[in-house]
């Protein structure tokens, strides 16, 4: 048997959504291996319904940790704990820059090897087979371990599958090592931007520096809002780096990949590098002056013009039909 340990990221009493993408996809892996698909919690108070809630994403068995959330060191104290009690061949982290972190702390203190930037996974000769793009995401590398095999994944690429029910908690006991008192959080948060939530938007209306300044965001703020809904403004990294808008909402091989119902680049040139977080979406619209921009070659619809003009025109005619 070859199960799969997820480490479950969570904050304010809910369960992080990349975090349940794992659990569904180790969960789908794990029974191919014959295994079972098992989740970590960290933390000083997390609630009995919200760690045994990931049930209904595949795990069969819940661990939870008493300890401080949010930072590598005990993370990796307390995976190294359920892993010493079972029969685990994988760790897999939902992305984020703390997985990178504490995958590779782990993979390191067990001998394994660690994969990041995953995109996919799957069994194959009954090993799991971790998918990266590479060459610009190009081409796709198939990564097998010798050991411990540690995961860490892109944001957004594993969907949530709901394909059980709850399931009862166990606490664990962790000896945290003498690093995990070293550091604490002061404030959990995003750096710049914390309230930009880009990877849940249906409607994505991003700016790249064809805006021309951090002031004219407001033509993509104002698009958005004619959506309504889960419309969300994001960024190309030459805006973000330009300081018009915050990191959080950069979409890229540096930002977030996202795959939202639609598309909307109001001056995005199209770089390969941007192209990596956004080509997953189901429409892609683009509006830009430059009619040899790169990201013509590859949008459903593109508008060569001005955006300053069409961008307003379009959210008075969406008001419009909204009513």
């Amino acid at each position: 048997m070859t199960n799969i340990l997820v480490y479950a990221l969570h904050h304010e009493g809910a369960v992080n959504k990349n975090a349940l993408g794992a659990i569904s996809a180790a969960a789908k892996a794990a029974g191919e291996l014959g295994g079972e698909a098992h989740a970590l919690f960290v933390g000083e108070d997390v609630a009995d319904d919200v760690a045994g809630s990931v049930g209904s994403y595949g795990a069969t068995k819940v661990f939870r940790a008493k300890a401080p959330a949010g930072l590598a060191q005990p993370i990796v104290d307390a995976l190294d704990a359920v892993l010493s009690q079972g029969d685990y061949g994988y760790v897999l982290f939902g992305g984020g820059l703390l997985g990178f972190e504490a995958g590779a702390a782990i993979a390191a203190r067990r001998g394994g090897g660690i994969g990041v930037e995953i995109t996919g996974i799957r069994v194959e000769g009954g090993e799991l087979v971790a998918e990266r793009p590479i060459l610009g995401d190009t081409q796709i590398s198939d990564i097998t371990f010798r050991g411990l095999g540690v995961i860490a994944s892109r944001l957004n690429a594993f969907e949530p599958v709901q394909s059980g029910s709850p399931v009862a908690v166990e606490d664990i006991d962790v000896t945290l090592s003498d690093a995990s008192a070293k550091v604490e959080i002061v404030t959990r948060g995003e750096q710049r931007g914390a309230d930009v939530n880009i990877e849940d938007a249906q409607v994505l209306v991003t700016g790249g520096r064809g805006l021309g300044s951090a002031e004219n965001f407001s033509v993509a703020e104002d698009l958005a809002s004619a959506f309504g809904g889960t419309a969300a403004v994001a960024a190309t990294r030459a805006a973000v780096d330009a300081g018009w808008f915050p990191y959080a909402g950069q979409i890229g091989q540096t930002g977030k990949t996202v795959a939202p119902k639609l598309y909307l680049g109001l001056g995005v040139s199209g770089a390969i590098q941007h192209k990596v977080g956004m080509q997953s979406a189901d429409n892609i619209v683009a509006i830009n002056k430059d009619g040899n921009a790169p990201i013509f070659e590859f949008a459903d619809l593109g508008v060569v013009g001005d955006l300053h003009a069409i961008a307003p025109a379009l959210a008075e005619a969406i008001k419009a039909k909204k009513g």
